[in-house]
């Protein structure tokens, strides 16, 4: 069982794939949604959540979905050509770094992935060759809430993976970019998406005794449990943020 399997378990029952309610994933697509018809691209999509959302609030959209993980694709393929959209929602997979288009985007989202790009502000130079004049961008990435401590440290983090909320807002002002809006999720929001996160893994494990993959999906349950608890909670942040640019001359 490798990373793409777990995770694919373990978000059974939070496909958003990120610490954030309904309700906060609703407000988000509500101010981002372009008025017109225009594109949206979400790159890192995973299994095309966000795009099956914006598609149910604005029916005349047409997006693109990129994501390196072919079974989560193929499953977002599956859920888009069920719900009757596979003309108006498109999904890639490939690597989201190399993904190239001869449309630009009224609305580029990230949410959760900077990783496949080397960061934030890598992450945000990608966006910026996809975005039309005057698009908008909703990228959502972790932060330290306080300064990481040993136990953080010990779950697995570098002090130097992330900065403080305002570290992060001002390295992507200073790159020329103008937050619109924005959401920091809360302790409750981190702790529905942990607990849901090692509970449907670990739901999985027993409901599937037989599985050779069973041990090893209840240690990873465990582990990412501890890690949590014990570790980053309340000191691990996620703020989802809004951008655009200024107009160029």
């Amino acid at each position: 069982m490798d990373r793409r399997q777990i995770s694919s378990i373990a978000h059974t029952g939070h496909p958003v794939a990120a610490p954030l309610s309904d309700e906060s994933v609703h407000r988000l697509l509500e101010r981002a949604l372009p008025s017109s018809d225009v594109r949206l691209l979400d790159l890192g999509c995973g299994s095309g959540t966000w795009l099956m959302r914006a598609q149910a609030a604005r029916p005349d959209l047409r997006a693109d979905g990129v994501d390196d993980d072919a079974e989560a694709i193929a499953a977002a393929g599956r859920a888009v050509d069920e719900a009757g959209l596979g003309g108006r929602i498109a999904f890639h997979a490939q690597d989201a770094a190399e993904f190239t288009s001869p449309h630009r985007y009224g609305l580029v989202l990230s949410i959760g992935a900077t990783h496949a790009f080397g960061g934030l502000l890598p992450t945000l130079k990608a966006v910026d060759g996809h975005l039309a004049p005057g698009g908008s961008v909703l990228i959502g990435e972790c932060f330290w809430e306080r300064e990481p401590d040993r136990k953080t440290l010990d779950a697995g983090f570098a002090a130097d993976d992330y900065a403080d909320l305002a570290t992060t807002v001002d390295r992507i002002t200073a790159d020329g970019w103008v937050p619109v809006h924005g959401h920091v999720s809360s302790l409750q929001e981190w702790d529905d998406y942990e607990w849901s996160w090692t509970g449907s893994l670990s739901r999985w494990a027993l409901d599937n005794p037989e599985h050779p993959d069973h041990g090893q999906a209840l240690e990873a349950a465990a582990s990412h449990r501890k890690a949590w608890l014990h570790g980053y909670r309340g000191t691990l942040g996620f703020v989802t943020l809004l951008l655009r640019r200024p107009a160029r001359p």
